[in-house]
């Protein structure tokens, strides 16, 4: 297969070099696994190796890398099991995870020793994961012949130290990883190879409720404690509030756009927090596009093949929780949404990857997020390169990661055990800004106004350069109608505010009593909405009419 110009230039460097250990550090979608290939193609010709090992960190990867190797004429047994412990000769190799050689690192060592082996460890940071996976890593292929590392995303958020990558003292202490080669996305972005990320972030004000039964707002995105910017924004992303619904019709109406607009193919994905929220997300999205949705959940022994499907598929969208965060390709997936509470640099980096993928020129990828100032600053240092640092912080003291947001979310009891420690009652959407190439663009705007819909209907096929260009010219417009209709940034909105007044006024006392009802039962909060929907048919509450929340407001008061 043809290489591009990043590959080329590091496939001479490994080839003139001939190291033993080798890292390449390459943004997502620029042909990792192409390059690791083309290495493994070498190396099996020259006979400087027998055989290949790929480590991947899921069994969906395990199968991706098997099917690329078939297309490039490498036999790589992706079926591979530990108790079985060998392969049929047919085979160049074989696929694991690192999950199986943590579970039985000598059944490799062994493997690896009895033959002339290439280890390519995919995505390696994953095998700093725990320190038995690095003591596991380095046991199973300490004597493996050459070692390939890859990574689009070199850098943890510990001190966990990467088996196998070379790590350089640092002035005033810590040490930083090293990369053999490197290929960023700004790089990428230059060369054509990755598309351009758009990022629309939406704020609004967030209402809940604490087990004390005191009530808060707050704007979502405003300076807030570290717990208040949790709950708000565990709030905006509940499945049955106003939030989450208004950025799935901005965002399904961002995918038609693009299809309309030369993407014929482009497809969605919601990245949710756990999976009862992705099935809520896939019934909400199911109702806004009228049409089939994937749902992907990572203990169904479908998932890849759905995965699969998808991609070869013209459907819409597919909603996921973790499983496609990192390493799975779809291509056409040109809209996503980040509705998860995940806040780490590394989880966000893989997750975005997932949109970058460019298939020809001027394709462009659209991100809708919440507007909380660690994903708007991570939005806007999409194209900062990172490495691996031992022995210093990575962030900020007060800065978010998933622990500290899911502790902010929870309350503990005298007896030790975990309580929900607020519920959510309600949150409005406005569109806050347009994050791209680290600059921001547009002032607040309602969604469902016409200002919105200016910055949904952007073309589809852009390059970066036209991207910005249209951006600024739509935010000179925005400002002008802004000031003539007097700063009034509901002018072209969807709803009435009496209608939309009351609609909110009725899902907050839907769900006031929904919380009410969870605690004389037990019963979770969606298990009771959709109950209640079950019993009395309807669309998802947040797509609801005023009749029909009214008489599940009713039904719910006569509930014992």
């Amino acid at each position: 297969m043809p290489l591009r110009a990043w590959q080329r230039r590091a496939l001479t460097k490994y080839l003139t070099t001939a190291p033993r250990d080798f890292l390449a550090v390459a943004t997502p979608g620029a042909g990792k696994t192409a390059f690791g290939l083309r290495i493994a193609a070498e190396l099996l010709a020259d006979r400087t190796v027998e055989t290949v090992t790929v480590v991947a960190p899921t069994e969906h990867l395990k199968h991706q890398w098997a099917q690329a190797a078939a297309r490039v004429g490498i036999a790589l047994d992706s079926n591979f099991s530990n108790s079985t412990g060998a392969t049929s000769s047919d085979y160049d190799g074989v696929v694991v995870t690192y999950a199986q050689v943590a579970s039985h690192p000598s059944r490799h060592r062994v493997r690896t020793e009895n033959r002339r082996t290439l280890v390519i460890l995919d995505e390696v940071h994953h095998a700093g994961d725990a320190k038995s996976w690095g003591e596991a890593i380095r046991e199973a292929f300490d004597d493996a012949t050459r070692r390939l590392a890859l990574t689009g995303t070199p850098f943890r958020s510990d001190d966990s130290p990467i088996p196998f990558v070379t790590y350089e003292p640092e002035p005033g202490g810590g040490a930083r990883s090293k990369a053999d080669h490197t290929y960023g996305y700004a790089d990428a972005l230059t060369d054509g190879v990755v598309r351009p990320v758009v990022f629309l972030a939406y704020s609004g004000q967030a209402s809940w409720r604490t087990s004390a039964g005191e009530e808060y707002t707050a704007r979502l995105g405003e300076p807030l404690s570290a717990e208040q910017t949790a709950r708000a924004w565990r709030t905006a992303l509940d499945p049955h509030g106003d939030w989450i619904t208004a950025v799935l019709r901005a965002a399904h109406k961002r995918l038609i756009e693009l299809r309309a607009s030369g993407v014929h193919d482009a497809g969605g994905l919601v990245i949710a927090t756990d999976q009862s929220v992705a099935r809520d997300y896939a019934e909400l999205l199911t109702a806004i596009s009228g049409s089939k949705v994937t749902l992907v959940l990572s203990d169904d022994p479908g998932s890849s093949d759905r995965i699969a499907r998808f991609a070869e598929s013209d459907d819409l969208w597919m909603v996921a929780v973790r499983m496609v965060s990192e390493g799975v390709d779809v291509p056409r997936l040109s809209v996503g949404v980040y509705a998860t509470s995940a806040a780490t640099p590394l989880y966000f980096a893989q997750a975005i990857g997932r949109f970058v993928r460019s298939r020809r020129p001027g394709e462009t990828a659209s991100v809708f997020l919440p507007s909380v100032p660690v994903l708007l600053e991570l939005a806007s240092q999409l194209e900062a390169e990172r490495d691996h640092v031992l022995g210093k912080p990575h962030r900020d003291a007060d800065g978010f990661d998933d622990a500290a947001l899911a502790e902010a979310n929870r309350t503990v009891d005298e007896d030790g055990e975990e309580e929900a420690a607020f519920h959510s009652l309600h949150a409005d959407a406005e569109l806050d800004q347009v994050i791209f190439d680290g600059s921001s663009f547009g002032t607040a705007t309602y969604a469902g106004s016409d200002e919105e819909s200016d910055y949904l209907g952007l073309p589809g096929l852009l390059d970066a350069a036209q991207v910005r260009e249209l951006l600024s010219r739509r935010q000179e417009e925005q400002l002008t109608k802004r000031a003539a209709a007097g700063g009034n940034p509901r002018a072209g909105a969807a709803a009435t505010p009496t209608a939309a007044a009351n609609l909110a006024s009725l899902r907050k006392e839907l769900n006031s009593l929904v919380a009410l009802h969870h605690h004389r039962t037990g019963k979770a909060h969606g298990a009771v909405h959709r109950e209640l929907r079950e019993r009395l048919g309807g669309p998802p509450t947040a797509m609801a009419t005023a009749e029909e929340l009214t008489e599940r407001i009713k039904a719910l008061r006569e509930w014992r």
